[in-house]
Protein backbone atom coordinates (compact mmCIF):
# COMPACT_ATOMS: atom_id res chain seq x y z
CA UNK A 1 0.00 0.00 0.00
CA UNK A 2 1.31 3.42 -0.81
CA UNK A 3 2.92 4.59 2.40
CA UNK A 4 1.68 8.12 1.92
CA UNK A 5 -1.87 6.79 2.41
CA UNK A 6 -1.10 4.78 5.54
CA UNK A 7 1.41 6.49 7.82
CA UNK A 8 2.16 6.24 11.52
CA UNK A 9 0.20 9.50 11.95
CA UNK A 10 -2.91 7.65 10.75
CA UNK A 11 -2.67 4.75 13.20
CA UNK A 12 -3.81 4.67 16.82
CA UNK A 13 -3.12 1.59 18.92
CA UNK A 14 -5.04 0.39 21.99
CA UNK A 15 -7.91 2.85 22.01
CA UNK A 16 -11.11 2.40 24.05
CA UNK A 17 -14.61 3.68 23.28
CA UNK A 18 -17.95 3.25 24.99
CA UNK A 19 -20.09 3.75 21.86
CA UNK A 20 -19.77 3.19 18.13
CA UNK A 21 -20.50 6.90 17.57
CA UNK A 22 -17.51 7.82 19.73
CA UNK A 23 -15.35 5.29 17.84
CA UNK A 24 -16.41 6.57 14.40
CA UNK A 25 -15.97 10.21 15.44
CA UNK A 26 -12.45 9.48 16.72
CA UNK A 27 -11.55 7.61 13.52
CA UNK A 28 -12.90 10.48 11.40
CA UNK A 29 -11.10 13.09 13.47
CA UNK A 30 -7.76 11.50 12.54
CA UNK A 31 -8.66 11.94 8.84
CA UNK A 32 -9.53 15.60 9.57
CA UNK A 33 -6.40 16.25 11.65
CA UNK A 34 -4.14 14.88 8.93
CA UNK A 35 -5.74 16.95 6.18
CA UNK A 36 -7.54 14.25 4.18
CA UNK A 37 -11.07 15.58 4.71
CA UNK A 38 -13.05 18.61 5.81
CA UNK A 39 -14.45 18.54 9.36
CA UNK A 40 -17.99 17.99 8.03
CA UNK A 41 -16.93 14.58 6.64
CA UNK A 42 -17.11 13.10 10.15
CA UNK A 43 -20.86 13.82 10.34
CA UNK A 44 -21.25 12.08 6.98
CA UNK A 45 -19.44 9.03 8.41
CA UNK A 46 -22.00 8.92 11.25
CA UNK A 47 -24.83 9.42 8.73
CA UNK A 48 -23.49 6.52 6.66
CA UNK A 49 -23.44 4.30 9.74
CA UNK A 50 -27.13 5.08 10.35
CA UNK A 51 -27.99 3.95 6.81
CA UNK A 52 -26.05 0.69 6.93
CA UNK A 53 -23.59 -0.64 9.46
CA UNK A 54 -19.98 -0.58 8.28
CA UNK A 55 -19.27 -3.71 10.34
CA UNK A 56 -17.58 -6.21 8.00
CA UNK A 57 -17.14 -9.28 10.20
CA UNK A 58 -13.92 -10.53 11.80
CA UNK A 59 -14.11 -7.66 14.35
CA UNK A 60 -13.59 -5.07 11.60
CA UNK A 61 -15.58 -1.96 10.70
CA UNK A 62 -14.78 0.35 7.82
CA UNK A 63 -16.43 3.69 8.59
CA UNK A 64 -16.59 6.09 5.67
CA UNK A 65 -18.71 8.95 4.42
CA UNK A 66 -21.89 8.89 2.39
CA UNK A 67 -21.79 9.20 -1.40
CA UNK A 68 -22.45 12.95 -1.19
CA UNK A 69 -19.50 13.36 1.22
CA UNK A 70 -17.00 12.87 -1.64
CA UNK A 71 -16.84 16.63 -2.18
CA UNK A 72 -15.48 16.96 1.39
CA UNK A 73 -12.49 14.72 0.63
CA UNK A 74 -9.30 16.67 -0.01
CA UNK A 75 -7.15 13.61 -0.72
CA UNK A 76 -7.45 9.86 -0.32
CA UNK A 77 -6.67 8.81 3.22
CA UNK A 78 -6.84 5.82 5.51
CA UNK A 79 -6.71 5.48 9.26
CA UNK A 80 -6.51 2.41 11.47
CA UNK A 81 -7.62 2.42 15.11
CA UNK A 82 -7.28 -0.68 17.28
CA UNK A 83 -9.72 -1.29 20.13
CA UNK A 84 -8.52 -4.45 21.94
CA UNK A 85 -11.52 -4.53 24.31
CA UNK A 86 -13.90 -3.96 21.42
CA UNK A 87 -16.78 -1.56 20.90
CA UNK A 88 -20.38 -2.66 20.28
CA UNK A 89 -21.58 -1.81 16.77
CA UNK A 90 -25.06 -3.17 17.50
CA UNK A 91 -26.69 -6.55 16.94
CA UNK A 92 -23.92 -8.25 18.88
CA UNK A 93 -21.24 -7.08 16.44
CA UNK A 94 -18.06 -6.25 18.32
CA UNK A 95 -15.44 -4.15 16.51
CA UNK A 96 -11.77 -4.26 17.49
CA UNK A 97 -10.27 -2.72 14.34
CA UNK A 98 -11.66 0.45 12.77
CA UNK A 99 -10.41 1.34 9.32
CA UNK A 100 -11.54 4.83 8.35
CA UNK A 101 -11.48 5.65 4.66
CA UNK A 102 -11.78 8.82 2.65
CA UNK A 103 -11.57 8.26 -1.09
CA UNK A 104 -11.02 10.91 -3.75
CA UNK A 105 -12.76 9.81 -6.93
CA UNK A 106 -12.34 6.05 -7.27
CA UNK A 107 -8.93 5.91 -5.57
CA UNK A 108 -10.40 4.22 -2.51
CA UNK A 109 -11.39 1.11 -4.49
CA UNK A 110 -7.78 -0.15 -4.58
CA UNK A 111 -7.49 0.51 -0.85
CA UNK A 112 -10.72 -1.38 -0.17
CA UNK A 113 -9.53 -4.44 -2.09
CA UNK A 114 -6.26 -4.46 -0.11
CA UNK A 115 -8.15 -4.06 3.17
CA UNK A 116 -10.46 -6.90 2.17
CA UNK A 117 -7.45 -9.14 1.50
CA UNK A 118 -5.83 -8.35 4.85
CA UNK A 119 -9.03 -8.49 6.89
CA UNK A 120 -10.40 -11.68 5.37
CA UNK A 121 -7.74 -13.58 7.35
CA UNK A 122 -8.57 -13.79 11.05
CA UNK A 123 -4.89 -14.20 11.87
CA UNK A 124 -4.18 -10.80 10.26
CA UNK A 125 -6.79 -9.16 12.50
CA UNK A 126 -4.99 -10.70 15.48
CA UNK A 127 -1.66 -9.40 14.11
CA UNK A 128 -3.13 -5.90 13.88
CA UNK A 129 -4.42 -6.14 17.46
CA UNK A 130 -1.10 -7.56 18.69
CA UNK A 131 1.00 -4.95 16.87
CA UNK A 132 3.57 -3.49 19.22
CA UNK A 133 4.23 -0.54 16.93
CA UNK A 134 2.45 1.39 14.22
CA UNK A 135 5.15 0.24 11.79
CA UNK A 136 4.08 -3.38 12.39
CA UNK A 137 0.66 -2.53 10.98
CA UNK A 138 2.10 -0.69 7.97
CA UNK A 139 4.35 -3.69 7.26
CA UNK A 140 1.39 -6.07 7.44
CA UNK A 141 -0.47 -4.08 4.77
CA UNK A 142 2.70 -3.76 2.67
CA UNK A 143 3.10 -7.55 2.64
CA UNK A 144 -0.26 -8.04 0.93
CA UNK A 145 -0.10 -7.70 -2.83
Amino acid sequence: MANEILTTDNIELNSAFSTKEEAIRYTGDILVKNGYVETSYVEKMLEREELTSTFMGNYVAIPHGTEDAKKMVKETGLTIVTVPDGVDFGEGNIVKVLIGIAGKGDEHLDILSKIALVCSEEENIQKILDAATKEDIINLFDEVN
